[in-house]
């Protein structure tokens, strides 16, 4: 009788084993499987969250089946203590096992709201968007000029939250004036700067701001682009280009910038002033006299006069020979690319088309017919 009851027992032990491996094996399964949710979400985990609050919100939206899987595998995996409170986009059947990732990998938010503080050559921006989980695109619910207007409710709403995203952008041709300035607008940085960064040092990108960082820090982080980009650009440069430094190739990166905002057209434009530098020509070029006029802080907002094209000053090309003594703006990488890697031109001259391009010439002769044939134009457009 007893050996029919340890029969028995460990015919049962063996049926219950089989069970349990057969549970666990399906509940891996759920885990890693593909999950149920049919469009992305914006998932909000708050500060002081855990799994099994963050489990039972997946399952309410959707993207969870078996919350209790979900946070016996983030256990299992060892990430239950992980979790990082942000909004983050999770992406349209999602397994549980790429949720546990995305909550539990650290770094910014990837959904919910960013505010984006836009540095322009002519304005300064504040924008508050939200991003759209589904379209996986940024929607924005305000913009606002921080230098003339009232920030708006949402903007103010939207500083406190902790997962809030917070952005820098720094336009191409910028100057350093003009990012001091703008700087000093972003609620989010603290302290002060001291001085003008080196004309042409800032790399203009998009930066990720962190509430609290200082202002000094993130010059110093432009500045490490900027040299970065620099430099590589100059030990890839071509042969026989009229540069002793890669400084005074940025100066000339920076004119290209100003000159030019059609991308097609920079190494062409950059071939111009090559090829007048070789020659021993003058650059001839308005934005350097603009420069000498406004040293970079803010737009002349005006024509250029003739005394100040006649007035020797060391950013007067019209005058001096040569580069100016340093940038203009700062430039981005396309252009210091640009003058480092030319296209091989004849061209000596170039002149506004009226389509926001340039026409551009081997002689004088054909230059002097373009400028006359874009007077043409701006008369027409005057209605003279």
């Amino acid at each position: 009788m007893w050996r029919h009851i340890a029969s028995n027992a460990l015919t049962l032990m063996i049926v219950v084993l089989v069970a349990l491996g057969g549970f666990i094996a399906w509940a891996q399964h759920q885990y890693s499987k593909p999950g149920p949710l049919a469009e992305a979400i914006c998932l909000r985990v708050a500060p002081g969250s855990n799994m099994a609050r963050v489990s039972e919100q997946l399952a309410g939206q959707g993207a969870v089946t078996y919350p209790t899987i979900f946070r016996v595998g983030a256990q299992y995996a060892g990430k239950a203590q992980a979790l990082k409170a942000g909004s983050f986009r999770i992406p349209p059947g999602a397994s549980m096992a790429e949720i546990v990732d995305i909550v539990t990998r650290g770094g910014q938010s990837t959904c919910g709201t960013e505010i984006v503080w836009r540095i322009g050559v002519t304005r300064f921006q504040v924008q508050v968007r939200e991003l759209d989980p589904v379209e996986n695109r940024f929607v924005e619910r305000a913009s606002f000029d921080p230098v003339s207007e009232e920030p708006p409710e949402v903007y103010l709403q939207m500083l406190e939250p902790a997962d809030t995203r917070f952005r820098l952008t720094v336009a191409e041709g910028v100057t350093s004036w003009q990012v001091v300035e703008g700087l000093k607008l972003v609620d989010v940085l603290t302290g002060e700067i001291n001085g003008i960064p080196d004309e042409g040092s800032l790399a203009p990108d998009s930066y990720e701001l962190v509430r609290g960082m200082s202002r000094a820090e993130v010059i110093a982080e432009m500045q490490r682009r900027q040299e970065e980009r620099l430099q590589t650009a100059w030990a890839n440069r071509a042969e026989d280009l009229p540069f002793e430094t890669p400084e005074e190739a940025l100066i000339l990166a920076s004119i290209v910038e100003k000159e030019t905002g059609v991308p097609e057209e920079r190494r062409i434009v950059a071939s111009v002033f090559i090829n007048r530098l070789k020659k021993g020509m003058r650059l001839q070029t308005d934005p350097t006299v603009i420069y000498g006029l406004t040293r970079g802080q803010g737009v002349l907002g005006r024509g250029i006069r003739q005394s100040e094209l006649r007035r020797e000053t060391p950013y007067n090309t019209y005058v001096i020979d040569g580069l100016p003594p340093t940038p203009i703006a700062n430039p981005g990488l396309a252009s210091i690319e640009a003058v480092l890697n030319p296209e091989e031109t004849d061209f000596l001259y170039f002149v506004a088309d009226g389509t926001g391009g340039h026409a551009f010439a081997k002689t004088l002769a054909e230059h002097n017919r373009n400028v006359a044939r874009y007077r043409e134009i701006e008369r027409q457009r005057n209605g003279e």
